[in-house]
């Protein structure tokens, strides 16, 4: 998506900037380890299909996704904050370079199917298709897992979608200046976790998710499934209101 092309959302724990070219090699460099390609059920990219994947999370009107960062009490330092003489932006190749980055967060949408549609009531006739967004969060930097990244990546990002979420609808229908556009609902948020990534399961659970079974499915993953509040993401364990930051180009 487009919506966050310019947006970053800061944290005292993390900043999340949208994905740009810039993170590719990095990300690329991620994605070569065995143990992250299997617990995000990913196949090894080459690096020109790595470009190509940024560019399809940057355009497809179904993919929303941010880089998670180191927040910018740390990547700025005291002679150069961001917070002097430059608030309110954040620095493309500065305050998100290479040793800055620590992994992704991602949306994908995709339409609800027929038979979990609320089909019993005579007066339900949707006028737009209901959504489903799918959760996929990564900690791609090992030395800081455990250290509650994720949890406050994951917080910050389910604030945004959901606060975000009639633009995200708009650009979802390609409709994003039609003020009487029928928009998608949000039937509910899912993730699906490796059976053994529990941390991650713990995480997601910790916030309001719930297993859709006792077992996992064909393919070793466990389903979880919230729908949340903006309000009820507030009362949860060290969530905090982020701050919306422009992000420019810093070269």
């Amino acid at each position: 998506m487009r919506l966050n092309e310019h947006t970053a959302l800061s944290s005292s724990k993390t900043l999340l900037v949208p994905y740009c070219q810039h993170h590719v090699p990095t990300y690329h460099t991620w994605m070569q380890d065995s143990d992250l390609q299997n617990s995000t059920a990913s196949e090894p990219l080459s690096l020109g299909e790595e470009y190509a994947m940024q560019q399809s999370w940057r355009t497809d009107k179904d993919k929303l996704t941010f880089i998670i960062c180191l927040p910018l009490s740390r990547a700025s330092d005291e002679r150069d904050n961001l917070f002097s003489g430059d608030q309110g932006t954040v620095r493309a190749r500065k305050h998100d370079a290479e040793g800055q980055m620590i992994g992704d967060i991602n949306l994908f949408l995709f339409e609800q199917e027929d038979e979990e549609l609320n089909l019993e009531d005579s007066n339900y006739a949707p006028t737009a298709p209901c959504l489903v967004g799918e959760i996929e969060l990564m900690i791609a930097r090992k030395d800081l897992h455990r250290r509650g990244f994720g949890r406050s990546a994951l917080l910050t990002f389910l604030s945004y979608v959901l606060s975000s979420w009639p633009k995200i609808a708009h650009e979802y229908i390609g409709k994003q200046d039609d003020a009487k556009a029928s928009l998608p609902e949000l039937a509910y948020l899912r993730a699906k976790i490796n059976k053994a990534n529990e941390r991650s399961i713990l995480l997601f659970e910790s916030l309001g998710f719930e297993r859709t079974s006792s077992q996992p499915n064909f393919f070793g993953e466990v389903e979880l499934r919230c729908k949340p509040a903006v309000e009820g993401l507030k009362k949860l364990k060290w969530f905090e209101l982020h701050q919306i930051l422009q992000y420019v180009d810093g070269s």
